[in-house]
């Protein structure tokens, strides 16, 4: 048997805050969106964004979190996005710094030391750290630490 991610669920504190972040600043489609009081959700993915549900589901908001997130809890460490080039990898740098999230390093970094692949770590609007990378063509970006991947400590 073979799995592989179906998509990512992740609690947060604010689901119109949140849904700004994905949806205008990375780009997500919203495919459903549930507006009860109680009961807010959306579920993204890479669908034309006309809320018929005809898209891929990618990642799912429930706003059911009372705190940001806690990097020192057993559970999501990172989510990671791959992009198609390094040049997309920047200018979603170039949109998140607009938009003012946090980030762990200073622009494009490499993943461990010699690799060609690397990206950009940030975080959301509730802190859960995130990614952005490429397989390739990162071979000239810094390495912050050579100890261990880049990835695996921010």
């Amino acid at each position: 048997m073979t799995l592989h991610l179906g998509h990512t669920g992740l609690n947060v504190t604010d689901l119109d805050r949140s849904l700004a972040f994905y949806r205008d600043v990375l780009g997500f489609a919203v495919l459903a969106e549930g507006k009860e009081r109680d009961r807010r959700y959306a579920f993204l993915g890479d669908g034309d964004g006309d809320g018929d549900g005809d898209g891929h589901p990618v990642l799912t908001l429930w706003q059911q979190a009372r705190g940001t997130y806690d990097s020192d809890r057993a559970g999501l460490h990172h989510l990671a996005f791959a992009a198609d080039s390094i040049e997309r990898v920047q200018r979603y740098e170039e949109a998140l710094k607009a938009y003012g999230a946090e980030f762990a390093y200073e622009g494009v970094v490499a993943h461990r030391e010699g690799g060609t692949s690397g990206g950009i770590f940030f975080r959301d609007p509730d802190g859960t750290r995130l990614e952005i990378s490429v397989p390739t063509g990162a071979e000239e970006a810094p390495v912050p630490d050579s100890s261990a991947p880049t990835c695996g400590f921010f």
